[in-house]
């Protein structure tokens, strides 16, 4: 099963025009698409949900079963192909299973070292050999996997890991060394583990458990995810045969980085599931909780916060399928056939920036929507007694899982520099083009110039995000040139511009398209995308001032600040209204609206 989407460049949405057809959105699912996410719901709902205390209670004997049950469902094999024990599914429908299973924190947590890191590390880079005697049985859930990259001293920074593996003169490899914070660790029987070969060649390698010398530490008492296993992996004069060696000696780094692009999606994907959830189950306590004689649903400030939860899930949510479908078209351009996995680790490299993006802005729009979940529970939500106190938990790692946020968002505006120099993005003519835009004197708006239709308001206003966003990256490039990577938070403050950018984009798009299609649902749709955009303009402004200010000085940065008022220059919209209809419309259904 296949999108069909045209397949323009990773990160090209910043300086090209995207009309609504051009994207995928959750209207646009098809009835196999819905047939895999209720497979998903009802596993989820009868396995998952009602057996957490389980879970969390560390027996994992039963973490295994409930793996294996995905396993015949074939829920752990999305994305490997047929021949190795696969369904081979579209990368909606991957993204779709994600977002569904992950619903509880701690199983999300397992499902994806099996699903994202065990089993793609070695379906992408393994020889057939490796693919044929490991991928089948991590599919079915016969193998449990788990990915050792970390090391107490090589977090955010893993090439400069300790691990070693001394070569031998047969060709083998003897590991050494402790990997920390590994999910599944505890369980594991394949483990993808990083050592650095003769203490230099940063390298994958693919070790069984069953081997002498490799063993699990004590389970870390962690703040939340209880019911997942966290251990580290201790290696201790392990022999590791020579066609263990995953990829290419030297090469580790090619495989830790294209498994992280989908295991970046894919934790977006699982945070927008929690915070659909998340919404319904505000909702549903917002319309029974009585205070001063009535349900507290009708108070315009709980009415704000349930507006403004399913606001930043539909931003998520619109970046996050809108992305899927450029993996898919992508895909479908580059694949010789069923088998060929290159045209997938193709697909991860294209588009390493919106993967980037999906995981800042779904972990950081899951911990605002269930922090807002609490408030709306008030009293009980602190309490063990109601569900948000959990969520609470679990969701804090979500920052810090697939590489940090701050790392993050230095390799989104450093990617796409990257890209311009190469000439494979034109962020640098875009740059230039602007530059002699803004010297020139404003022009009055002529009869017809502007856009038309729905949101016509909110697409210029997007279009002038994105103009000032490429005069930060043009101006940044110039004033530091190579070492602007040093400049870590003006970088930063670029990039979330750029996730605003993204997801605002997104947001019109998907309502544009819901206007066209006659969804009954549109109204909402606008609803949601102009509450997003209005409420990212302050947010763009305020974040391009403070890049301004790392960038220049004087007179000339009253230029730039000039130049950007008028990049940004929109009239503010009473956006209460908006909320309120979607505030209200989400209790009226008990659960998220665009669903």
């Amino acid at each position: 099963m296949t999108v069909a989407v045209s397949t323009p460049k990773g990160g090209s949405w910043l300086t090209e025009d995207v009309g609504h057809d051009d994207i995928f959105t959750p209207e646009r699912f098809s009835e196999e698409h819905r047939l895999i996410a209720q497979t998903a719901d009802e596993f989820f709902d009868a396995e998952v949900l009602p057996n957490v205390e389980r879970m969390e209670s560390k027996d994992w004997a039963f973490v295994r079963e409930l793996l294996q049950h995905c396993g015949a469902l074939g829920l752990l094999g999305a994305d490997v192909p047929e021949s190795l024990g696969g369904v081979h599914l579209d990368k909606v429908s991957s993204i779709l299973i994600s977002e569904r299973v992950s619903r509880n924190a701690s199983f999300g947590t397992s499902f994806g070292a099996q699903t994202h890191l065990a089993t793609l590390s070695i379906l992408l880079f393994g020889t057939e050999e490796q693919k044929r005697t490991y991928v089948p049985r991590l599919v079915s859930g016969q193998l449990l996997g788990a990915y050792a990259l970390s090391e107490s001293g090589a977090g955010s920074d893993p090439l400069s890991g300790k691990a070693r593996a001394d070569g031998q003169a047969d060709g083998s490899f003897v590991l050494n060394g402790e990997k920390m914070w590994i999910s599944n660790g505890g369980f594991a029987d394949v483990i993808t583990v990083f050592a650095k070969v003769d203490g230099e060649h940063f390298t994958a390698f693919i070790v069984e458990r069953a081997w002498p010398g490799v063993s699990s530490g004590k389970e870390e008492h962690k703040l939340g995810i209880l019911g997942s296993s966290t251990t580290s992996i201790i290696l201790q004069d392990v022999c590791v045969p020579a066609g263990s060696v995953l990829g290419e000696i030297g090469k580790g780094h090619r495989v830790a980085f294209n498994v992280l692009n989908y295991g970046r999606l894919k934790l977006g994907a699982s945070c927008t599931g929690g915070g659909i959830a998340v919404i319904g189950e505000a909702a549903r306590y917002a319309a029974t909780r009585h205070q001063f004689g009535q349900a507290i649903a009708n108070f315009g400030a709980i009415k704000h916060k349930i507006g403004e939860m399913t606001v930043a899930t539909y931003g998520v949510e619109s970046l996050l399928y809108r992305t899927g479908g450029l993996l898919d078209g992508y895909v479908s351009e580059h694949s010789q056939g069923p088998d060929d996995v290159a045209a997938m680790l193709g697909a991860g490299e294209e588009y390493a920036i919106e993967a980037s993006i999906a995981k800042v802005a779904g972990t950081e729009m899951a911990d605002f929507v269930i922090d807002e979940d609490i408030q709306i529970h008030g009293g009980n939500g602190f309490v063990k007694d109601y569900p948000p106190e959990r969520h609470y938990r679990d969701a804090r790692v979500n920052r810090i899982f697939e590489g940090t946020n701050e790392i993050n968002r230095l390799l989104i505006p450093g990617m796409l520099m990257r890209r311009a120099v190469k000439g494979g993005l034109p962020i640098i003519q875009a740059a230039k083009k602007l530059q002699d835009e803004l010297m020139s004197p404003p022009q009055l708006p002529g009869r017809g110039s502007g856009s038309a239709g729905a949101l016509a308001e909110e697409v210029e206003m997007v279009r002038g995000f994105k103009k000032a966003a490429v005069a930060l990256l043009g101006l940044t490039m110039q004033r530091f040139g190579e070492k602007a990577a040093d400049e870590q938070e003006v970088m930063m403050f670029i990039a979330d511009v750029l996730i605003d950018v993204y997801q605002a984009e997104s947001a019109v798009l998907r309502a544009q398209q819901a206007v066209a299609a006659g969804l009954p649902t549109s109204a909402l749709h606008q609803d949601a995308a102009r509450v997003f955009v209005h409420d990212a303009a302050g947010r763009v402004e305020v974040n391009a001032r403070m890049a301004l200010a790392g960038v220049a000085e004087g007179d000339m940065l009253r230029t730039h600040l000039a130049a950007l008022r008028r990049l940004l220059k929109s009239t503010p919209l009473n956006t209460i209204p908006l909320r309120r209809r979607l505030a209200d419309a989400t209790v009226a259904k008990g659960a998220y609206l665009f669903r």
